[in-house]
């Protein structure tokens, strides 16, 4: 079993950028130092910030613009970053509590290796605005959260619970064990259009060049897969593994609005 309470993982030289990531982050008070405003900013935007800077205790730096891009080693920052002194994970346990909290039966995303900052930051972007109570991904084999991927959700990184776990296939069963059907995405499996998702249930999306580990599809009770339209000879073969997350999320959304 999973142990319960907050894991704190200590990252001080994280960064965040980008308007929306920041606002959400400094909105939801996790461990932001310090706030940095181009001084190129204007006046209200600026105060805008400063305020929800004083609210969570952070110091708030004005600094030329080409120091802020380097920085944060992208022009894409948009006059506003901030340096968290510690990202916040869940334990397995905070997911279902959260599902608890709602009376909604539990809906989890578990991502199986994904790499790509930009996909999973998308992935917890989608989970979130389809209603999943939480996402989970592995300390090993994977991305955790980082600035791009905080940045890549638009901040629903620091709205929606991650759980960092130790033993994905572990997850899984403890997931199980909460009679939770999950569901593996996965090429072999049963098209979308025959496969109910309603209820209790978690996604399992796979790494981006390999899909999901021969031991995590094992564990899992379905696999579903997409349709794609016939005679496409491009090539691709396969749905990105956040835009995939994405359809299959909104799936599980439109069935519970149904009910």
């Amino acid at each position: 079993m999973e142990r319960t309470g907050r894991e704190q993982t200590q990252h001080p030289d994280t960064l965040v950028w980008g308007k929306n990531p920041v606002t959400e982050l400094l909105k939801s008070g996790d461990g932001v130092d310090t706030v940095y405003l181009a001084d190129s900013l204007p006046q209200a935007v600026a105060g805008y910030y400063t305020a929800l800077a004083k609210q969570c205790g952070a110091v708030v730096k004005r600094v030329p613009g080409n120091k802020l891009q380097k920085l944060c080693g992208t022009a894409d920052h948009q006059g506003v970053a901030v340096r968290a002194a510690e990202i916040q994970y869940a334990a397995l346990e905070d997911l279902f509590a959260a599902a608890e909290a709602k009376n909604e039966a539990p809906f989890l995303v578990l991502c199986d290796g994904v790499e790509d900052p930009h996909n999973l930051g998308a992935i917890i972007r989608s989970a979130y605005l389809c209603g999943a109570h939480g996402v989970v991904i592995p300390k090993r084999g994977g991305v955790g959260i980082t600035g791009t991927v905080m940045k890549a959700s638009a901040g629903a990184a620091a709205r929606l619970p991650v759980a960092r776990v130790t033993n994905l296939a572990q997850a899984i069963r403890t997931i199980k064990e909460h009679n939770v059907f999950v569901y593996c995405a996965d090429l072999g499996g049963e098209p979308l259009s025959r496969t109910d998702l309603s209820g209790p249930v978690a996604l399992v999306m796979g790494s981006e060049g390999g899909g999901p580990g021969a031991l995590t599809r094992k564990l899992c009770d379905a696999a579903v897969t997409l349709e794609m339209a016939p005679g496409q000879a491009t090539g691709v073969d396969s749905y990105n593994v956040s835009v995939a997350a994405g359809i299959l999320c909104y799936d599980v959304l439109r069935r519970r609005i149904a009910k």
